[in-house]
């Protein structure tokens, strides 16, 4: 817990690996009583960085996101207590409130989000005028803080990771203030194809694209986005220059999962599941999403109406588990789409629910811990984006279904990648297909069932969060000098 006296700058060495990511590995709430209270999170680079070992000189830069982070900034001078980070170096950077709001909201999430999930409404949407203009200037201030900062914790020679959309001017920032260190810059997002890609302005577009260019190596979660991203160099700066391009391909963590889905608080919360499904013998459809307009979860729903309508059958057989828990909810499209997903869950539920069958049981507060008892459930896993970098859920589900789970699975997510060939591959925006697609799920004899959710479980642990931060490290030391 950070003092309420500002602590002594501690002494430091210059850093061998550093990792940049807007959000950081530890989060401080402001208590009444004026003390922080430190929060740690988890996820891929948390657990990725754990694996190089504490003797490794890594700092890990990112953003203050909320008040406590910028009172802590102003307590520690930034570089935190590594008693609150699990003994990680974290340098927190304290930009000035109304820049990250733009740089976040304004230009990462309103309009880079939005370009590379192919998510506007073209007819109304984009439209680059003076605020956007000033929203890009708050970019630029935000990605040049977490370049300086990078710059001055390196040392001679270091491997820097820059972590997504959010920084994607970084690497070259980076560059013209250490020519001598190894930067890479990794996109877990898709990227768009270029005709969508120029819906942005063109001196944006290409600032963007030599921003990542100032990278060493650029990487991406699979084949097809970094494809994308190379047809965007070649269109619009005529190729990649000097960057190497590499595609790894985040897994799940089978031990974490399967381990952290046995305590206790996943028993309790699967007792309480089970009882609003209704019983033992009913199939369960599960989906776990945040409410971001990318996951298409009104559709999904959509198609599960769909299925209750063309095969009567399956009422009061089945209960569709739904999971979409609020996502920046900041903005007015965000809550809108919260909304909707709220609607249509209750439209279903009073068109088809009976005294002793709740068609969907849907939950919108966040709980890990009933998500996994969920995944235990699952019968079936309906994952169905319009477009996702990966989707984790994917890979996640088949690991830990207790009898084996039928994955239903987008084509536009990057997971069919690894996992099409086991799942039943939809269209996400083929309501009807999806809807069929759910039937022969459900039908599926559970010797097929069993079969395929193993095949999924071996391919959605291929590059577990450890081995994929240690390849990146490795490849982008590889290089040549």
């Amino acid at each position: 817990m950070v003092s309420e006296q500002p602590a002594q700058v501690p002494v430091r060495t210059p850093a061998q690996v550093l990792v940049a990511s807007n959000r950081g590995p530890v989060s401080y709430t402001l208590r009444d009583d004026g003390a922080l209270e430190a929060k740690r999170g988890g996820g891929g680079l948390v657990s990725g960085l754990s694996a190089i070992g504490s003797d490794a000189d890594a700092v890990w830069v990112c953003a203050a996101l909320g008040a406590g982070d910028r009172e802590a900034v102003r307590r520690t001078g930034g570089r935190l207590d590594q008693a609150d980070t699990g003994d990680q170096r974290v340098r927190m950077l304290g930009i000035a409130p109304d820049v990250y709001t733009d740089a976040y909201n304004g230009v990462a999430n309103s309009t880079l989000w939005f370009v590379h999930h192919l998510l506007y409404q073209t007819p109304l949407e984009p439209a680059f005028g003076p605020e956007f203009r000033a929203q890009w200037a708050s970019y630029e201030t935000y990605n040049r803080a977490f370049a300086e900062a990078l710059a001055d914790e390196a040392a001679d020679g270091a491997a820097v990771l820059i972590q997504d959309y959010h920084l994607a001017l970084v690497p070259g920032m980076l560059r013209a203030l250490r020519p001598d260190l190894r930067i890479g810059h990794f996109s877990h997002t898709p990227w768009a194809p270029v005709d969508y890609f120029r819906l942005l302005p063109d001196d944006i577009a290409r600032q963007l694209l030599r921003g990542i260019l100032g990278a060493d190596r650029a990487a991406f979660l699979t084949r097809r986005w970094a494809d994308a991203f190379t047809a965007c160099c070649t269109e619009l700066l005529g190729g990649t220059g000097n960057t190497r391009i590499g595609v790894h391909g985040l897994g799940a963590d089978a031990d974490f999962l399967r381990e952290r889905a046995h305590r206790p608080d996943v028993d309790e919360r699967l007792v309480s599941l089970r009882e609003q499904i209704g019983g033992t013998d009913r199939k369960v459809i599960v989906r776990v999403d945040r409410t971001e307009l990318s996951k298409n979860i009104v559709r999904g729903m959509r198609a599960y109406r769909q299925l209750l309508a063309d095969h009567p059958e399956w009422r009061e057989q089945v209960v569709h588990v739904a999971f979409a828990y609020p996502s920046r909810q900041d903005l007015a499209v965000y809550r809108d789409y919260t909304a909707e997903v709220q609607r249509v869950a209750d439209e279903i539920n009073a068109e088809f629910g009976t005294d002793g069958w709740l068609p969907v049981v849907l939950h919108v507060k966040d709980d890990f811990a009933r998500s996994l008892a969920a995944y235990r459930l699952a019968d079936v896993a309906l994952v169905n984006p319009i477009r996702d970098g990966m989707n984790l859920v994917a890979k996640e589900i088949p690991l830990v279904a207790e009898n084996g789970c039928a994955l239903v699975l987008s084509r536009e997510a990057g997971a069919y990648e690894e996992l099409g060939e086991d799942a039943l591959v939809v269209n996400p925006y083929d309501i009807s297909a999806t809807a069929a697609a759910l039937h022969q799920a459900l039908s599926m004899p559970p010797g097929e069932r069993a079969e395929r959710s193993k095949r999924l479980a071996a391919a959605a642990t291929a590059l577990p969060p450890q081995r994929w931060f240690l390849d990146q490290l490795e490849a982008l030391r590889a290089l040549p000098a």
